[in-house]
């Protein structure tokens, strides 16, 4: 598997429901993470991942492979009023953001959520947005190395509470 090269692009309408079954996967299998019967509307929104792009400047890009199979998915907002998440972000002016990044529990650790999130940067810079959104949770922690890796700096004015789940927002300028 560390030999596929993988194509981000954007998901066709026809892949909205596996990519949905991804995300509800691979959040499911977090652990430290709300299952399935503690926030169903939670996993509703990322079974129907898809719906999100029917708002402008939002797109569902997925991770490919060579063989054709899709990997990971995240969704991009070119507007944050179209965000949806708790907390302050969707009054960000300026700015991007993207959310539900998933990758797919047999190819975790082969950077495909890395290339989904320089994906994000790399269109975010294109729309010449001053800053890029992120939000993520503790048992996403792994995650958080890379983010700040890339430049993200944890941003407390953007977290908030998710129920009981304590969400910690990020930032990464863009200028």
């Amino acid at each position: 598997m560390n030999q596929h090269k993988y194509i981000i692009r954007e998901a066709e309408p026809q892949e909205f429901e596996k990519v949905g079954k991804l995300m509800v996967k691979a959040y499911s299998q977090l652990e430290g993470f709300p299952k399935q019967d503690e926030q169903p509307e939670y996993y509703k929104k990322l079974a129907a991942v898809g719906a999100w792009t029917e708002k402008p400047k939002v797109k569902l890009l997925v991770a490919v492979s060579s063989d054709g199979a899709i990997y990971g998915g995240v969704v991009y907002f070119g507007d944050m009023q179209f965000y949806g998440s708790g907390g302050t972000a969707t009054q960000e002016t300026n700015a991007a953001g993207f959310r539900l990044l998933a990758v797919d529990s047999s190819v975790r650790g082969k950077g495909i959520g890395k290339v989904l999130t320089l994906a994000c940067i790399q269109m975010a810079k294109d729309e010449e947005q001053q800053q890029l959104i992120l939000h993520s949770t503790e048992a996403m922690k792994v995650a958080w190395g890379m983010y700040e890796g890339l430049g993200f700096k944890r941003s407390e004015d953007l977290d908030f509470m998710q129920g009981e789940l304590p969400v910690f927002g990020f930032r990464l300028p863009l200028n």
